[in-house]
């Protein structure tokens, strides 16, 4: 990994993705490019003085990032609307990784779906680091998730070519269908019968999986498996609780332009609701398209 873009509007939340990419820069010796979007579709004076205020941030940062960390950056301004500013930006500078802080949640309503966040995650052809946990150090477990699909298969082998979560622990989790337990007759099949039903599927998803993972050429990792007794999504989200950790890895849905329109639904609500970082890995590098 050689480049490095975190995309900032300088809050609280950007901070802690600023925390996290001076991290991985230090153990990549990565470029860090930091970008920050000003709205112009407002009046000109209004522009203009948000324009001097962050010119004066990116150059306090700069100069802390290099006195006090000792990573070298690049800073951009850029006059757009704030999702098709980064957009471009990503299409012009080819970043191995985009960084950004987690979305706004609110106590009644979720904001995520159409936010500049999901939007982007969607529209870039380069793997999204959405920063929700305390950038503390180095990854300690990273969780891959996978639905054992030729998709996920060249979206981990790309997260593999990454380097990251080097030295921590490692977990593959599939969820596998348990289609039995949903039908309406399921309170027929008694206590034992489910466990022996879900005890064959589990033992077929954990063959399946060491098969996947095999192909991949995935070192030591955890193999984990989980029937579908929520969502897919949920399911990965528990599993991330239970192990402890602090990075999940989902893979986006999909290619070309049409396909990018929708996120990957389970890859839509890990992102929303998980509380460590989530890295969306597209399968593949595609050309942007606005």
């Amino acid at each position: 990994m050689k480049k490095i873009m975190l995309a900032t509007d300088f809050s609280e939340r950007s901070d802690r993705a600023l925390r996290r990419a001076v991290i991985l820069s230090r153990a990549h010796d990565a470029v860090l490019d930091i970008v920050h979007v000003v709205d112009d579709d407002r009046p000109r004076r209004i522009v203009d003085h948000e324009v001097n205020d962050a010119r004066q941030l990116l150059s306090e940062l700069t100069r802390s990032l290099n006195d006090l960390d000792g990573v070298s950056c690049s800073t951009q301004i850029v006059l757009d609307d704030p999702f098709a500013g980064i957009v471009k930006e990503v299409a012009k500078a080819s970043p191995d990784l985009l960084v950004i802080g987690p979305h706004r949640r609110q106590i009644l309503r979720d904001v995520f779906v159409g936010t500049t966040a999901e939007r982007t995650i969607r529209a870039v052809s380069c793997p999204v680091l959405m920063v929700n946990g305390p950038p503390v150090g180095p990854w300690r477990h990273v969780l891959q998730t996978t639905d054992l699909s030729e998709t996920a298969e060249k979206a981990l082998k790309r997260f593999t070519g990454l380097g990251l979560g080097a030295g921590g622990r490692s977990s593959v989790l599939t969820v596998f269908d348990a289609p039995a337990l949903r039908l309406a007759m399921s309170d027929s099949i008694g206590k034992a019968g489910r466990e022996n039903y879900l005890n064959d599927l589990r033992a077929e998803a954990l063959q399946s999986l060491a098969a996947f993972t095999a192909r991949l050429g995935i070192g030591p990792a955890e193999k984990v498996v989980r029937p579908e007794e929520t969502t897919v999504a949920n399911e990965i989200l528990k599993a991330a609780l239970e192990l402890n950790a602090d990075l999940i890895v989902v893979a986006t849905q999909g290619k070309g332009a049409v396909a990018r329109m929708v996120l990957g639904s389970v890859a839509q609500q890990v992102l929303k609701d998980a509380q460590c970082d989530v890295l969306a890995m597209p399968p593949q590098s595609v050309s942007l398209e606005m």
